[in-house]
This record gives structure tokens, C-alpha cells and sequence, in this order.
């Protein structure tokens, strides 16, 4: 019997050593398995799994690479402990930087990114009409991918027609069709007073006017949105409702069931760009579940798989509106890329998606922990399977201020400015996909948690 460590491996699909590393993860993460404790030797380890040495030895590398343990020769290995304090923190590589500015998913390990792509592709050009899938597709998708779509989205909106489906280029061009579709220049579009950038960059070439709707810890208010309709006739209504971006607030049902009455009841189309519903294991239904005929429902695949698979699927409220948003995806990008829309579809009837979203909610995870110990007493709004946070910045902090000292030290943040419909915060966003280690992560935290715990002024360098 292990004294340390006693995981239990047995059914995980996948290699051995993957498996053994997620447990690893999974234990680390719950707390069963604290910072500082030794973990069994590997030859032990090895025994009590029933696996060669060398699928252990492996699994401790990827572990190691991954920041979750240290190993030292003749000491053994050690779940790592917690960060080194902020002032302590050195930068490895004066030309380097940290790029908490793009808001990706992690690419960990236990996703097999690489090794799904490789394998999925080889599969899709083995297979029968590969070639007529290299050729020019609908607009709206082929029947194929809006039948994959329709299962994929299913899963949170229930049974959809599949004529109400679309698979569109990446969210950002669907967003720019459905803009184009609904809405004329000059129109009023509702929107959260802080709001997504490329839904503010696609209105403004749109020729909209954004009216901003006031938000509390809860996200969107339901209230300040009826006040917003009877004031300015608005058209539409936009809004991340799960882990919104840049706030990661997520809507309550009671507080989503009351927007969709409102938009209803003064003829506000909804548009709902739902890039993070997939990550929570847990969410309140999306708001095309509740009012399906009122609302333009985005799933993009770009914020919880890879920015590289670019597809998003569309379910829209009826056929008219699914053929003029046809029509817009065409103008827009002419189609989305057959060869990742058929990598995709093929993941999804395989389950293959569903295993590299719960991948990286795992990750997230995880990198969340280590940004709630670096950032400990500073006014962050998180949620555990997102991989960004909002963070408000400590007096006597002013956001352009310490966006200079953060570009000084090579940490690349967003400013609330880029998100503000009006007045912004001193605020920031932080993103924390885009690092590629635990170790690189921690590096950066550490150095923003020491500019913010210090005023303006009192540190002139950061070693």
C-alpha cells in the first residue's frame, strides 16, 4: 500500500502515462495532494499500477514540464509548492515577456492537440469523398457539419432543426453577419457597458450605435435593460452570458428569463455569443433554450478547444432569418474552411471534442489556482473554468499608468478601456491561456502581484 499517492487509472481511454499525469492533476487540484508532499518512487509507483517504469518516467516528465512537480536527483519528486513571493521573482530572460493580453484556451497535454490533429486528419484523407469536401461548400455549412452542429449544440439548446444551423469562419465573422442581417446603420444596439472588443470593432464598421446597459457582479441587469428600451428603441440586444468577457460574471436563469421577456416584449432581437458555455460542467441554459425565436445563438469552438479549429455554429430563431444569414456569411468569408469543419464534425460524432473541452476545463482549473495564490488580496473576479479574470486595480492605481510599468517589466495586459461603452474603470483584464507553462504563469502573476501590492513610483525595476 502507498503511504503518499494511490491513483487509480484503470478505464481512462488514452495512453498510460497521460492518464497517470491527469490523476496527478485531478488530486493536486482537489488538495489531496498538497504542496511539498513526496510522491512515491517510481518503481513503487510502476508496482502498485501495474504499468513499466518507463510509462511512470514518462509521466513524471510531461508532470514536470507541466510545472505541477519538481524533481531533484536522490531527493525524489515533490508536488511543487507554492510560489516563490513576488519580490523574490526574477526574470529569466531579460528579453523575454508574458502575454496575458489574448484571451486563448490552454493547449495542455492531456489535450493531445497535436497528436488528435495528426490522427483526424489522416482519418479524414482516408476517407470516401475526401476530395469533395476540399471543394467550395455552402455558405451556411454542408449537411454533414450542420448535423454535427446540431449535435454539438444540442447538448445545451436541446433538439434544434437542423435548418436553423449554420457553421460559420470563426465568431468574429459570424458576429459581422449577424449584424449585417438584422440590423441597419444607425441602429440602436444594446450592449454591456463593458463589452467585447470585436463585437464593438464590428459595429462601428457596421455604422450602429451602442447603447451601453449597466451591469453588477451578476452580469447584465435586467432592469437597467428595460430602461434602455423604452429610452432608445434599440433593435438588438448583445451579451456574453456565461463567463462574459471581460467581467467572467455569468447570468443567473432567473435574470436570463427576464431579459428574454424584455427583448420580447419590445421586439429586441437577442444576439447571445456563447464562446465559454462549453467550459463550465454546470451552467444555466443559454438563453436560445428559453426563447429560442427571439435570439442569434454563437458557439464558436475558438475559446474552448483552439483559435486554430476556427468554427462557430449559428442556431437562429427560423428558416428566413437562416437564409439571410446565409446570404451575409457568403458576403462576410464566403464559407468556413471545409477541412476544420470536417475535422470537426468528425470529433464531435467521436467524442473527441467533448474529451479536449474537459482537458482544458481541467487546465483552467489549475491555472486558476495558481493566479488565486499569486493574486491573493487583490479584487479579482474569476470563475475556475475560464481561463481569463477581472481584475480592479488597488488604489492609488491608475489603469494607464500601470499598463506603462507592466509593458516595462514584458507583461502584455488589456485595459479596460478596450472594452468600456463609456466611463472605463481602472481595471484590467488578464488572460492566462496564453502562457505555456505553470512556471511561466507564475513568473508573470508574481510580477504584476508585485506592482500592484507597491504604489506607483516605489519600484523602479522588478528583479
Amino acid at each position: 500500500m502507498l503511504e503518499s499517492w494511490n491513483p487509480t487509472i484503470a478505464g481512462d481511454a488514452g495512453p498510460k502515462y497521460l492518464a497517470i499525469v491527469k490523476a496527478l492533476a485531478e488530486d493536486i487540484r482537489a488538495g489531496r495532494l498538497p504542496p511539498g508532499v513526496r510522491l512515491p518512487p517510481q518503481r513503487a509507483l510502476a508496482k502498485h499500477l501495474n504499468v513499466d517504469l518507463t510509462t511512470v518516467t514518462r509521466a513524471f516528465n510531461v508532470a514536470r514540464r507541466s510545472g505541477l512537480i519538481d524533481a531533484t536527483a536522490g531527493r525524489g519528486s515533490f508536488v511543487r509548492a507554492a510560489a516563490r513571493p513576488a519580490a523574490e521573482m526574477r526574470r529569466p530572460d531579460p528579453g523575454g515577456s508574458v502575454d496575458f493580453s489574448m484571451n486563448m484556451p490552454p493547449q495542455p497535454v492531456l489535450a493531445r492537440l497535436a497528436e488528435r490533429m495528426g490522427a483526424g486528419l489522416s482519418r479524414l484523407a482516408g476517407s470516401p469523398g475526401f476530395l469533395d469536401r476540399m471543394q467550395y461548400q455552402d455558405s451556411a455549412g454542408n449537411l454533414a457539419d450542420r448535423t454535427a452542429a446540431v449535435q454539438w449544440l444540442g447538448g445545451r439548446l436541446g433538439p434544434l432543426p437542423v435548418q436553423r444551423v449554420l457553421v460559420g469562419g470563426g465568431a468574429q465573422a459570424v458576429l459581422a453577419a449577424v449584424l449585417a442581417a438584422i440590423l441597419k446603420p444607425g441602429d440602436a444596439l444594446c450592449v454591456p457597458a463593458l463589452t467585447y472588443p470585436g463585437l464593438r470593432m464590428a459595429a462601428e464598421r457596421r455604422g450602429l450605435r451602442l447603447v451601453p446597459v449597466a451591469c453588477d457582479e451578476e452580469g447584465l441587469d435586467p432592469d437597467a435593460f428595460l430602461e434602455c428600451c423604452k429610452a432608445g428603441r434599440p433593435r438588438a440586444l448583445y451579451l456574453v452570458p456565461t463567463l462574459d468577457n471581460p467581467t467572467t460574471a455569468t447570468l443567473p436563469r432567473s435574470r436570463r428569463e427576464r431579459i428574454a421577456e424584455v427583448a420580447r416584449s419590445h421586439g429586441v432581437a437577442i444576439i447571445e455569443d456563447d464562446a465559454y458555455g462549453a467550459l463550465p460542467p454546470e451552467a444555466p441554459a443559454p438563453i436560445a433554450a428559453i426563447a429560442g425565436d427571439i435570439t442569434w445563438h454563437i458557439a464558436t469552438l475558438s475559446k474552448c478547444v483552439s483559435p486554430g479549429l476556427r468554427i462557430a455554429y449559428v442556431a437562429v430563431p427560423g428558416t428566413n432569418e437562416a437564409v439571410r444569414l446565409s446570404a451575409e456569411l457568403r458576403a462576410v468569408n464566403m464559407m468556413a474552411s471545409p477541412l476544420a469543419a470536417a475535422l470537426a464534425s468528425q470529433w464531435i460524432a467521436e467524442g473527441e471534442l467533448d474529451a479536449v473541452v474537459a482537458a482544458i476545463r481541467q487546465e483552467n482549473g489549475l491555472r486558476q489556482s495558481v493566479a488565486r495564490e499569486a493574486l491573493r488580496g487583490l479584487d479579482v473576479r474569476a470563475h475556475p473554468c475560464g481561463h481569463h479574470l477581472w481584475l480592479r486595480l488597488p488604489e492609488p492605481w491608475r489603469r494607464g499608468e500601470f499598463g506603462a510599468h507592466a509593458r516595462q517589466l514584458g507583461l502584455s495586459v488589456i485595459l479596460s478601456d478596450a472594452f468600456a461603452v463609456g466611463p472605463a474603470p481602472d481595471a484590467i483584464r488578464v488572460s492566462l491561456g496564453a502562457a505555456s507553462d505553470a512556471e511561466t504563469l507564475r513568473y508573470g502573476l508574481s510580477l504584476l502581484a508585485t506592482l500592484l501590492t507597491h504604489p506607483p513610483g516605489a519600484i523602479s525595476t522588478v528583479v
